[in-house]
């Protein structure tokens, strides 16, 4: 493996512990293309034995889909994945119709149409790999959907309602996408994140180091957080302390004041969204040496999270762990994650009367591939649901503006980011779209040591190593930019200043289910 360049000589141009300015965004952006030769593409170019060699598809591409291998008299296979395919048929560079000898066809792969599933559907895989590459959005001649998926449902139901003009015309420069996360006014910091999102919980055991690692160096760079999950703290994560969230999860695995004392956020899990009321498990397979000694756990035995906390049976009893914290960790800011059960409006009340100053609310279709199907499609509310009835409720008790409300469970998307603001929430977690940028493919064999494909979501060493932590970061890096400039777009498209502003302004949307327009 590569050794590790700091972030200074990864970004140079970054001073790790100022803000990042719109302005700036771009310089952070670095070209970061696919770890493999072939990547998946939406069109195959297919050269036929009719080929004489002349070179003339390089000449006419304006995509470089046909390469010239130095050395050779001429070109190789087709880098099919830069194809915009019948996009490219009305201009006079489409490769197939002026390859003298008919050699050239263009087709659909096949393997585009099996990528994905309904929620995310292969152009929203494929799009986010192109962020995650460019640092910008796909082309339109790509023709990919990165808006929605093709679930015929939730947040693929709502859309904004644009106006042919904005009613005030604002610069990118002016919009703010910042989030306070601290907002009771009790003498701790006030943190203040650069982008409306942050990364989610994923343990070390869960994914490998390299994951994490990426996830960490990317929200230093843009001013935003990432959580370890509940398998415990890397000591290589250590300069990156002021940009992690530690997790106390039911399980306590890793957990020591030592590693809590380390960090500006603790996180209280008390439930997930994908599979609530089930605990959290890690198979025996991916618990090795590493993993064992993390979570202070026995080698290659299943490890598995108990629900609830069995020392939390009130708010009373949860006010004492936050109490616990905050004895420990005198700067530290509490964050209550929690799933959405029909009487989440009263558990988000009731953790913010205890003392919580982010509640984290994780709606069904969260997790990572090794949540069950059957949990996640049946068991938790919608997030899109969830997300009006806490923020309307807070709303009614009087304490929204004391409390920062967080969203999870099934963000793909800038547009998800934008959508769940809208309904009431102030900022968002990800993480599958952080997976996908790393060249997840969405095969579901994230519970398996080495059935990881792309060597993400593993802890063995062979396929971890698969992965280079200054190309992970940089593609997480390129998405971020890519997200922040599609969000401010669609604030400036909506007149809106801030993403603040956007908060529960449910008249910039609609429903297509109640609405002929």
């Amino acid at each position: 493996m590569a050794p590790e360049r700091s972030l200074e000589q990864l970004l140079p141009e970054k001073t790790l512990k100022t803000r990042v300015p719109q302005e700036h965004v771009e310089r952070l952006v670095r070209p970061a293309p696919s770890r493999y030769r072939n990547e998946i593409a939406k069109y195959l170019v297919h050269r036929g034995p009719e080929c004489k060699r002349c070179g003339k598809c390089g000449e006419v591409c304006a995509h470089e889909v046909h390469v010239h291998l130095p050395g050779y008299k001429y070109y190789g296979e087709p880098r099919h994945h830069l194809c915009i395919g019948p996009s490219c048929e009305n201009t006079d560079r489409y490769c197939v119709a002026q390859c003298p000898n008919g050699a050239l066809q263009v087709r659909e792969n096949p393997m585009y149409s099996v990528l994905g599933d309904c929620r995310w559907s292969s152009d929203l895989i494929l799009a986010t790999w192109k962020m995650a590459e460019t640092g910008d959005v796909p082309p339109a001649a790509y023709d990919y959907n990165y808006e929605t998926g093709n679930s015929g449902g939730g947040f693929d139901k709502l859309r904004f309602k644009f106006p042919k003009e904005p009613p005030v015309k604002l610069d990118a420069s002016e919009i703010d996408t910042t989030v306070l996360l601290n907002k009771r006014g009790d003498g701790r910091p006030k943190i203040k994140i650069d982008v409306p999102w942050y990364g989610g919980g994923m343990s070390f055991g869960s994914v490998s180091n390299v994951t994490q690692l990426s996830k960490a160096r990317a929200a230093v760079a843009f001013n935003t957080f990432t959580c370890t999950g509940e398998g415990g703290y890397m000591e290589r994560m250590r300069p990156y302390d002021d940009h992690v969230i530690t997790q106390v999860a039911t399980g306590l695995f890793g957990v020591r004041e030592e590693t809590i004392q380390r960090v500006p956020i603790v996180e209280f899990k008390y439930a997930q969204g994908a599979k609530p009321g089930l605990g959290g498990h890690l198979l025996g397979d991916k618990n090795t040496i590493a993993v064992s000694r993390m979570r202070e756990a026995v080698l290659g035995i299943s490890l598995f999270s108990p629900f609830p906390f069995h020392s939390v049976y009130s708010i009373e009893d949860h006010m004492k762990h936050i109490d616990w914290i905050k004895h420990v960790n005198r700067r530290a800011l509490i964050s209550t994650k929690v799933s959405t059960p029909t009487d989440v409006d009263m558990v988000a009340v009731g953790s913010y009367s205890a003392g919580t100053h982010i509640v984290h609310i994780d709606g069904g279709y969260g997790g990572t591939g090794a949540a069950p199907d059957i949990a996640k499609k049946n068991i938790a509310m919608p997030i899109e649901y969830a997300i009006g009835k806490v923020h309307q409720f807070l709303a009614a008790e009087g304490v929204r503006d004391k409390v920062t409300l967080i969203a999870s469970g099934g963000i793909r998307s800038a547009y998800d980011v934008a959508k769940a603001i809208a309904l009431g929430a102030d900022g968002v977690v990800i993480g599958t779209s952080e997976m996908v940028a790393l060249g997840c493919v969405r095969c579901s064999r994230c519970e398996s040591g080495r059935g990881c494909p792309r060597g993400i979501a593993t802890t063995d060493p062979e396929l971890a190593a698969k992965m280079e932590i200054d190309w992970g970061t940089q593609r997480l890096i390129n998405m971020y930019s890519a997200w922040r400039k599609v969000l401010v777009g669609i604030l400036q498209r909506l007149g809106v200043p801030s993403v603040a502003e956007l908060r529960g302004r449910t008249d910039l949307m609609m429903h297509l289910d109640y609405t002929n327009s």
